[in-house]
C-alpha cells in the first residue's frame, strides 16, 4: 500500500505539471503522514543528510566551471582547432559539430549546457552553408547527449552517491562508451551529408594556420588533460578536481582569454547558483524517497518480482533498458537516476552486473531521453537557439534517437567497453 501511495501520488504530481523536486518532497511528506511509519522529522532531516555529503559538492563546481568555459570562449577556440583538422571533410561543419560536443563534454558535465555552448555557434554556420534547418538543431541536440556520457558527468557523481559507487570508476568506465557513440554520431552525420551533397570546405589544409589554432587553443584543450589526468593519477580525488575546473575556468577566462568582465562572472555565477539550487532540491528530495522505500523494503521487492520474471541476464537486461528509456521520454536525467538507481541497482547487481557497468547503462539510456520527444531538454534548447518550432527538431531527430539506441544495445551487452579502462588502470 505505501509503494502505491508514493507512486500514485508521484505521477500524479508530475501530471499536474508540478516542478519535479515538490512533487516528489510532496509526495515523501503524504506518504509519511499517511502511515506515520515514520516521524515527520525525517524528511527535514534527510533533506539536509543527503546533501551534506562531500562528493556532492562536485556538482556545483561541474556546473559553474562547463557556465565559466562556455562565456570564456573556451568552445570557439575548440571550433576553431576542430573545423582545421575535420571541416574538408564531406559534411565537415557536421563532423566538427560532435567532436566539439564531445570537447566540451569533457569540460561541462552537462548535456543542456553542451547543446547551449556549440550550438550557438555552429547552427548560424551550418545553416549559411546550406544544411537543412532540421538536421542541424537534431545534430546539435543529439551530440549534446555526449555532455553527460565522457566525463566529468553529473549524471554519474549523482549514480555514484546514490548507489555508493566509485566516482573515479565511473568517470573511468564512461570514456569509451561516449567516445563510441560519437564516432556513430560522425559516420551518421557523414553519410547522410555525401547523401545530401553537403561538401566541406575546399581549402587545402595549412599546417601553419592549424598550428596556430592549436597554440590559441592549448588553455582550452589542456582543460581535460589536468582534470581527468589529475583524478587517475591520484593527484586529487573528483571533488577536488570539479573546484580545480572551476578555478582554471576562472582564470583561463579573466587572465588569459580576458573575455569574462565583472557584469559576466557575475551573470554566469547566478545562472550556475539558480541550476545548482534546482538539483539539490531534487537531490535531497530523491534522497528522502530513495530511503522510504529501502525502508519499507520495496526495491527487494521489485528485484524478487523482476527475478521471477525471468532468470536470463540478457532478458532483464533489456527490461530495463526499455524501462529507462520510456522514463527518459517524461523525466530528467537527475531525478530519474535519484529515484530509479535505489530500486534497479539492487536487481542489476543481484544478476551479477557490474556497478559500474550497470551505472554507465544507466547514464546512457537516460541520456537518449534528452533527445526523445516529447519532453527531452536538449530539443527544447536547440530549438530556441535555432528559432524553430520544436516540430523542426523532432522531424530530424528520429534517425539519430534509432542509430543512439542501437549504440546502447552495443554497450549494454558488451560490458568490455566500460570496465577494460578500469581493469587497465586499477590492474
Amino acid at each position: 500500500m505505501t509503494a502505491t501511495v508514493l507512486f500514485l501520488g508521484l505521477v500524479v504530481l508530475l501530471i499536474l505539471n508540478v516542478p519535479v523536486g515538490i512533487a516528489i518532497g510532496l509526495t515523501c511528506v503524504v506518504t509519511i503522514l499517511s502511515f506515520g511509519t515514520l516521524s515527520e522529522l525525517y524528511v527535514a532531516q534527510t533533506l539536509v543528510s543527503a546533501t551534506d555529503s562531500f562528493p556532492i559538492m562536485a556538482i556545483p563546481l561541474f556546473i559553474l566551471a562547463g557556465d565559466l568555459m562556455g562565456a570564456g570562449g573556451v568552445s570557439r577556440r575548440i571550433l576553431g582547432v576542430a573545423s582545421a583538422f575535420f571541416g574538408r571533410f564531406t559534411g565537415g561543419l557536421a563532423i566538427v559539430t560532435v567532436v566539439v560536443c564531445m570537447f566540451f563534454a569533457a569540460v561541462s558535465g552537462s548535456g543542456p549546457a553542451t547543446v547551449a555552448a556549440v550550438g550557438s555557434m555552429v547552427v548560424p554556420t551550418m545553416l549559411e552553408a546550406g544544411y537543412s534547418k532540421s538536421f542541424v538543431l537534431a545534430l546539435v541536440a543529439a551530440a549534446g547527449s555526449i555532455g553527460v556520457i565522457i566525463p566529468p558527468s553529473i549524471p554519474m557523481v549523482l549514480y555514484g552517491v546514490s548507489t555508493g559507487t566509485s566516482i573515479s570508476n565511473m568517470f573511468l568506465g564512461g570514456v569509451l562508451p561516449g567516445l563510441l557513440i560519437g564516432l556513430v554520431l560522425i559516420a551518421y552525420a557523414y553519410f547522410y551529408s555525401r547523401k545530401m551533397g553537403w561538401k566541406g570546405d575546399d581549402a587545402p589544409f595549412d599546417g601553419r594556420k592549424t598550428l596556430c589554432l592549436v597554440w590559441e587553443a592549448k588553455w582550452a584543450l589542456l582543460n581535460p588533460v589536468i582534470i581527468l589526468g589529475g583524478i587517475y593519477a591520484g593527484i586529487f580525488t573528483p571533488t577536488e578536481a570539479a573546484a580545480v575546473a572551476a578555478v582554471y575556468a576562472f582564470v583561463c577566462g579573466v587572465f588569459i582569454h580576458r573575455e569574462l568582465s565583472p557584469r559576466d562572472i557575475f551573470k554566469t555565477i547566478a545562472g550556475s547558483c539558480a541550476t545548482t539550487g534546482t538539483v539539490m532540491v531534487i537531490l535531497g528530495c530523491a534522497s528522502t524517497f530513495a530511503r522510504i522505500l529501502t525502508i519499507e523494503q520495496i526495491p527487494v521487492a521489485i528485484a524478487d518480482f523482476m527475478l521471477q520474471f525471468s532468470s536470463s541476464p540478457m532478458v532483464l537486461l533489456l527490461v530495463i533498458l526499455i524501462l529507462l528509456l520510456l522514463v527518459g521520454c517524461v523525466m530528467d536525467t537527475t531525478p530519474a537516476i535519484l529515484v530509479l538507481s535505489p530500486i534497479l541497482y539492487p536487481v542489476a547487481t543481484s544478476m551479477g552486473i557490474d556497478p559500474v557497468h550497470f551505472g554507465i547503462v544507466m547514464v546512457v539510456s537516460l541520456a537518449i531521453g534528452f533527445i526523445t520527444p516529447p519532453l527531452g531538454i536538449n530539443l527544447f534548447v536547440a530549438s530556441r537557439i535555432g528559432n524553430a518550432s520544436l516540430g523542426t527538431v523532432i522531424k530530424g531527430i528520429v534517425p539519430f534517437v534509432i542509430v543512439m539506441i542501437l549504440t546502447l544495445l552495443v554497450i549494454a551487452y558488451v560490458p568490455q567497453l566500460s570496465l577494460v579502462l578500469l581493469s587497465v588502470f586499477s590492474g
